[in-house]
């Protein structure tokens, strides 16, 4: 592993305190108070996004686990797993932007910031499974 490669791999690692800080905000309105919950949510969906971003600074010519591994090994289920993770993204991120330009709903506008991070986290996400793909699996063979 090159000197780069290394610090990605280690500065990925960041992702996991971005999740629990996500994961913190998403229970806070549960646990206290709901007087804040779309402020909490945005955080909480913005947290998640750059956990998700920083997760894609890993290696992607290994596979974290077995599940992993038949995906992307098998063509047919990676172009599935591509194809859902492409209009999830455009769902998010048009949600998003709808809040953030169109809607007149402020709890709308409150998650729209929120939402398009994350949907830029998945963006980041759907190139490393493009990688992934395109490594382990044999996608361009067919």
């Amino acid at each position: 592993m090159n000197n780069a490669t290394r610090l990605f791999h280690y500065v990925s690692y960041l992702q996991y305190p971005l999740l629990l800080i996500g994961l913190y905000y998403c229970y806070k309105p549960l646990l206290f108070s709901k007087a804040s919950l779309f402020v909490d949510y945005n955080k909480a969906l913005t947290f998640i996004g750059l956990a998700i971003s920083f997760a894609t600074l890993q290696d992607t010519t290994k596979t974290q686990n077995k599940l992993s591994k038949r995906i992307w090994e098998n063509p047919k289920y990676a172009r599935i797993f591509l194809i859902y993770l492409s209009l999830l993204i455009l769902f998010i991120v048009g949600f998003g932007m709808y809040g953030l330009f169109v809607s007149r709903n402020s709890n709308v506008q409150e998650l729209s910031f929120g939402t398009i991070i994350f949907g830029i986290g998945l963006i980041g996400l759907l190139k490393s499974a493009v990688e992934m793909a395109e490594h382990h699996g044999k996608i361009n063979s067919k």
